[in-house]
């Protein structure tokens, strides 16, 4: 059974479908429960379909950037495998622990680039689109301007370079990430110790929420993709009850321009005003 597994996940990259199954069959899951059970009311320039609309225009365009990034992380893993280079090899890991080790280690490289560009004035500018959002749903969670989404693939490489993440291990990251990302930045209400329980080792729906605030400190808070251990760890881990939390960016971006879509594109390239 297990070989099984490793043996799906070491093919994956290989079914370009499949992997786009899981992306919207996890979004199209949490759509129809954000309408049973929503957290906030959201209240949409027009109406949920057109916000979608574009935040979907980003999605199309980051997947389009990590289909041509999947070329070299999969170059990349194999050198790794063939110079018998990283984490994986130097601690001589069985097949399981190579699995936890990369996948451990990507999602420090999610945790790590989010920081990064929260932290650098310039990559906060390409960032600030995805926290633009006054509405925050399922559709949310790929809205990246194409340079978020390149340094993203950056730190990625970054991190299966350091840790020699085979590809099996790669594959399981992106799929839990792809079902995580659609998980939490959705409106759903879970129960609050069922949330409490689960933000202890995941990044859970209403963890996730307090990022987005529109305040700092904030803001600035609960970077995770996937685990919450990084924030715990190092120091980035806060709550804010979910009465207060008001969506948005209260200095860098005009609320009601969030669904602008050519502004939100050259907004990174545009001179900052006073």
């Amino acid at each position: 059974m297990w070989n099984n597994v490793i043996q799906y996940f070491q093919t994956l990259e290989q079914r370009p479908l499949e992997r786009m199954a899981i992306l919207v069959g996890g979004m199209l899951f949490f759509w129809i429960l954000e309408g049973a059970i929503p957290l906030l009311p959201l209240r949409y320039k027009k109406n949920k379909t057109r916000h979608a609309g574009v935040n979907f225009v980003f999605t199309v365009i980051h997947l389009i950037i990590h289909t041509f990034l999947a070329i070299i992380i999969v170059m990349l893993s194999d050198w790794c495998r063939d110079q018998q280079f990283g984490l994986v090899y130097w601690f001589g890991a069985g097949v399981w622990a190579a699995a936890l080790i990369g996948v451990f280690a990507l999602d420090f490289s999610s945790w790590l680039v989010h920081w990064v560009m929260h932290k650098n004035k310039l990559l906060w500018r390409f960032h600030v689109i995805h926290h633009s959002d006054t509405n925050v749903d399922v559709t949310t969670g790929l809205r990246h301007h194409p340079g978020d989404s390149l340094l993203r693939g950056i730190f990625f490489l970054l991190l299966i370079f350091v840790s020699g993440a085979p590809m099996y291990s790669v594959m399981m990251y992106q799929t839990l990430v792809v079902l995580a990302t659609a998980f939490t930045h959705a409106n759903i209400s879970l129960p609050a110790k069922v949330d409490k329980t689960l933000s202890y080792f995941l990044i859970s729906p209403n963890m996730h929420k307090v990022h987005h605030h529109w305040k700092q400190p904030f803001t600035d808070s609960n970077y995770g993709a996937v685990f919450s251990i990084w924030d715990r760890l190092l120091g980035t881990f806060m709550k804010l009850d979910k009465s207060q939390i008001r969506y948005g960016i209260d200095r860098d971006y005009p609320e009601e321009k969030d669904e602008n879509l050519a502004l939100l594109l050259k907004k990174p390239f545009l001179k900052k005003e006073n």
